[in-house]
């Protein structure tokens, strides 16, 4: 697997919350009906944000029982 160059692990960090300011400028520019076109990109900017958070979460939980469990083996 190739390693990433650092300006895509930087667009790739930036992409969420670039996606959720689009979809809140987009509901406050449009009018009426319009509106909901910016909803889509709001609504994933905001899944991706709480699934990142979520993985993240529990990787972290993961990497603390395992230590825990070899700190027990000791």
């Amino acid at each position: 697997m190739p390693a990433r160059s650092r300006f895509s692990r930087d667009l790739l960090a930036w992409a969420t919350p670039l996606l959720i300011l689009l979809g809140l400028v987009g509901l406050l520019l449009r009018q009426g009906s319009d509106r909901l076109q910016a909803v889509p990109a709001l609504v994933i900017g905001v899944a991706l944000l709480l699934q990142s958070a979520w993985s993240r979460r529990r990787r972290r939980r993961a990497l603390l029982t395992a230590l825990q469990d070899q700190r027990g083996e000791c």
